[in-house]
């Protein structure tokens, strides 16, 4: 098991702090530093701009929306980033929400499985490098031939020759068909909650996916990485209590009624009651009764709070339950220094 450092997106600014946490992350033994983006700041720009000062660390996306940027597009950050760092990016993608993609993004929602297929396979041309990229689906045509067209499109190939051709590429995932397709199509599967009771459900999930013909990766060399809040604390009670209201939101407002992912995701963990009551409560404006309405093994079940014994056993909970990796959230260096030298050299259980 390795530990990743999870900086996530932004809120109202930038943290000031984030400098700092990589650099421990570096020196505590973290395998990883990860960052996502919602609807204000990007993952690209700031894993460029603090990942320069680092040196071992796999630098990764958890993840990029595709319909924040044309595949081509994307695969330009990726080869980018992979040069720049040494051959140390992953790429995490994700379809995000239908309230994201049309609200935000003015994209169709529609047939998002479809979508991710040719969204990957265009970026592992561009990556490869073996031709010019041509794409004949109706997501991502290439040469563009449809309405507004002059009809002078030429396929291309990447002026810039690719470090890695077999980057990794990692989808983001939280139903059992987009689970399937990350164990088909891709390299590793990225898990924005992950419940361990729920782990042989996933199991078979992934299996179904890495079972079909052409399946990139056995289940030996698939990742699982999981998003997992780490707090290492003899007083659980405020920690809990911290860690309700951003659950809430993510359950009652983190997607539309009817279509909430992250709802239907505590919802298969068992904690339906509470996710019916959380999304009642947060729709109607009553957001601190919602807070209030999460309950502590709802947290504990996505999370580990608790002593050092504690995070031990719950660590090798995940492990056992195929979990390769987990993206932690820290507020301090002392907190990254603390985790780091508890779950051992190179952040390894």
């Amino acid at each position: 098991m390795q530990l990743g450092l999870q900086l996530g997106y932004w809120g109202a600014a930038p943290p000031a702090d984030a400098p700092a946490l990589v650099a421990a992350a570096e020196e505590s033994g973290f395998a990883a530093v990860y960052t996502a983006e919602a609807w204000g700041s990007d993952a690209f720009t700031p894993l460029a701009w603090w990942g320069a000062a680092t040196e071992r660390v796999r630098l990764g996306t958890a993840v990029v929306q595709i319909s924040a940027r044309t595949p081509a597009a994307c695969a330009m950050h990726a080869l980018t980033l992979d040069h720049l760092s040494g051959g140390r990016f992953a790429l995490g993608l994700g379809v995000s929400g239908p309230q994201v993609v049309e609200g935000w993004y003015g994209e169709p929602f529609a047939k998002p499985l479809a979508r991710t297929r040719e969204y990957v396979r265009i970026v592992r041309q561009v990556l490869a490098r073996e031709a010019p990229v041509v794409n004949d689906g109706p997501h991502h045509p290439l040469p563009y031939r449809g309405p507004g067209a002059l009809g002078l499109g030429k396929p291309l190939r990447p002026i810039t020759h690719p470090l890695r051709a077999d980057l990794p590429i990692l989808l983001g995932a939280e139903g059992p068909k987009n689970v399937a397709l990350a164990g088909e199509i891709a390299d590793g599967w990225i898990a924005v909650f992950y419940s361990p009771r729920v782990g042989p459900v996933y199991a078979e999930w992934l299996a179904e996916g890495l079972a079909r013909p052409g399946a990139r990766r056995t289940q030996e060399t698939f990742e699982v990485v999981a998003n997992c809040q780490i707090v290492l604390t003899d007083d659980r009670r405020p920690a809990l209590d911290a860690l309700k209201p951003s659950l809430a939101h993510y359950i009652g407002g983190m997607g539309a009624p009817g279509m909430n992912f992250h709802a239907d995701l505590f919802t298969r963990a068992g904690f339906g009651d509470a996710v019916a009551e959380i999304g009642a409560l947060f729709q109607s404006g009553q957001r601190a009764e919602a807070v209030a309405a999460v309950p502590d093994a709802l947290v504990d079940e996505v999370s580990i709070v608790g002593d050092a014994d504690h995070v031990r056993a719950e660590v090798a909970r995940r492990e056992e339950a195929g979990v390769t990796m987990l993206l932690t959230g820290c507020r301090t260096v002392a907190e990254v220094r603390a985790l780091g030298s508890l779950l051992g050299a190179d952040a390894r259980v």
